[in-house]
C-alpha cells in the first residue's frame, strides 16, 4: 500500500481551501492527509477541521519562516491568497513569493497555485477603456495573482496554475445576491451585458483540485481552468427565480455605473466584470466545464448548486 501523502492546504478555513480540505477528508480512496494552515488554531472553523480529521497548524502567509516550518515533510500544497482580506495586491505578491519559497525549501512534489489572469496583458495601463487602479493595475485582485505565477516557476516549484471561476457562493456571502427594487421585484446586478460568466461552487473547486493532485505529473507545468457552467446574467437570474420562488431579474448596468456604487472594491469589481465581458471568448475559453467534470465527476450545475443552497441566499 502506498504511503499517505500530506497536502498543505492554505486558506483551509476559507472557501477554496475549505473545499479541498473536505474533499480530501471525504475521499474514499484516502490518498492524502490534510495539513490545514490557519493563523488561529483555536478558531471555530479550525476546530471543525480538527473534528473532520485534519492536522491543523498555525502559520502566517506574511511570515516565510512559519511557512517553511509548516511545509516540512509534506508532499504537496494548495496555495491561495485572499485579496479581499486586505485589498493589497502588493501583499498578495509578497505572500505568493513566501509560499513559493517555502515550497521550494521543502522540496514539494506538487503545488497548485490558485491564480487568475493578469489583465494588463489584454488592457495595458495606458488603455483608457477602463481606469488604472492603485497606480499600476487594471483589475488588482486578478493582476497580482497573474503576476505572481512567476514566483513559483522561477524557483523551480512543480506547479499547476489553477484558474478558478466566479464563486456562486458570492450570491450568499459577498453581497451580490438578489436585491429588491422600488417596484418590489428582485434583481441581480452586473455589468456583463449578454456575455456569459463562468461560475462554480467552492466545494467543486476543492474536488477539482483533488483530481489534479491525484493525477500528479500529468498536470505539473500546466494552466488548468475550471467552471461548473457558463451562464449569462439573465440565465442566472431565471435559475435563481425558479429556485427561490420569486421573480429575479438581471439588471445590466454600464461598468462606469458599477464602479461608482461606492462600496470598497467597487472599482476593482467593475473593471473585473468589464474584462470578462470585453474578452469573453478568451475568458470562457480558458475555463473548461468538460475538464472540470473529468477532474470531478460530481461537478454541479448552477441549478444543482441552487437546489442545495437556496435557503442560504439572502433576499435583500
Amino acid at each position: 500500500m502506498a504511503a499517505v501523502r500530506t497536502i498543505v492546504v492554505i486558506g483551509a478555513t476559507g472557501a477554496q481551501g475549505g473545499g479541498l480540505a473536505r474533499a480530501i477528508r471525504s475521499d474514499p480512496e484516502g490518498h492524502f492527509q490534510v495539513r490545514a494552515l490557519t493563523r488561529n488554531a483555536q478558531s471555530e472553523p479550525a476546530r471543525e477541521l480538527t473534528r473532520i480529521g485534519a492536522e491543523v497548524v498555525e502559520a502566517n502567509l506574511d511570515d516565510v519562516q512559519s511557512l517553511k516550518k509548516a511545509f516540512e515533510g509534506a508532499w504537496g500544497a494548495y496555495c491561495v491568497t485572499n485579496f479581499w482580506e486586505h485589498f493589497s495586491p502588493e501583499r498578495e505578491l509578497s505572500q505568493a513569493a513566501n509560499m513559493a519559497e517555502a515550497a521550494a525549501a521543502a522540496g514539494l512534489g506538487h503545488v497548485i497555485w490558485s491564480t487568475l489572469e493578469d489583465t494588463r496583458k489584454w488592457v495595458p495601463l495606458d488603455d483608457d477603456r477602463m481606469p488604472t487602479l492603485m497606480g499600476r493595475y487594471k483589475v488588482p485582485h486578478f493582476d497580482a495573482k497573474g503576476e505572481a505565477n512567476q514566483a513559483f516557476t522561477e524557483r523551480g516549484v512543480p506547479t499547476t496554475c489553477l484558474l478558478t471561476s466566479f464563486y456562486w457562493e458570492n450570491f450568499i456571502y459577498f453581497g451580490l445576491g438578489p436585491k429588491r427594487g422600488s417596484d418590489g421585484v428582485y434583481a441581480i446586478t452586473m455589468p456583463m451585458g449578454d456575455a456569459k460568466l463562468p461560475g462554480i461552487g467552492c466545494e467543486d473547486i476543492g474536488r477539482c483540485a483533488l483530481g489534479i493532485f491525484k493525477r500528479g505529473g500529468d498536470y505539473i507545468g500546466r494552466t488548468v481552468g475550471i467552471a461548473g457552467e457558463h451562464l449569462t446574467g439573465a440565465q442566472m437570474a431565471a435559475a435563481m427565480g425558479r429556485a427561490l420562488g420569486v421573480e429575479v431579474r438581471y439588471n445590466d448596468v454600464p461598468p462606469d455605473v458599477y464602479r461608482g456604487f461606492g462600496f470598497q472594491g467597487a472599482d476593482d469589481l467593475g473593471n473585473m466584470f468589464q474584462f470578462k465581458r470585453d474578452f469573453n471568448a478568451e475568458f470562457c475559453g480558458a475555463r473548461d466545464v468538460d475538464q472540470a467534470r473529468f477532474l470531478n465527476p460530481a461537478l454541479e450545475t448552477f441549478d444543482q448548486w441552487l437546489a442545495r443552497n437556496r435557503d442560504r441566499i439572502p433576499l435583500g
